[in-house]
């Protein structure tokens, strides 16, 4: 199962959410070269969406060289790219999550600064800390 997670309301077409999720996978290493994608009808129905939809995502990757569709045998993830591809394809996921990240934050109603001090204090938290660290909600919030 690839759950994958898609925005139907982001105005983003769902191919393109479904290459960026894919690309994502690959960026953090829970998809790696040789690994076998779902056929094209298992992830529409998985994802319950439209067959001609991942066709077109996997068309997408297809011709980007990330992924290689062998007839009869299946769809795979290709070896690793050079480190400037690599660089690339992290740098459009991360692009990708920012601007799902901005559209949420618009429709709860926050401001452009509002997000911009949270991510800046996230971002100050992760440097001191060399990781992530869970958000901690107050009692009753």
């Amino acid at each position: 199962m690839m759950n994958l997670e898609l925005d139907f309301r982001s105005g983003v077409p769902i191919y393109l959410q479904v290459v960026e999720r894919i690309k994502e996978r690959i960026a953090d290493g829970r998809l790696k070269p040789g690994d076998q994608l779902p056929t094209v009808r298992a992830l529409a129905q998985e994802l319950r969406i439209n067959f001609n939809t991942v066709a077109r995502a996997y068309r997408i990757l297809d011709e980007a060289g990330v992924i290689s569709t062998q007839q009869g045998r299946g769809t795979y993830i290709l070896e690793m790219p050079p480190p400037e591809v690599s660089a690339e394809i992290r740098r459009r996921a991360v692009r990708a999550l920012i601007q799902r990240a901005l559209i949420e934050a618009e429709r709860m109603g926050a401001s452009p600064d509002e997000f911009v001090d949270f991510v800046n204090e996230q971002v100050r938290r992760w440097k001191e800390n060399g990781r992530l660290q869970p958000i901690e909600f107050e009692e009753g919030v």
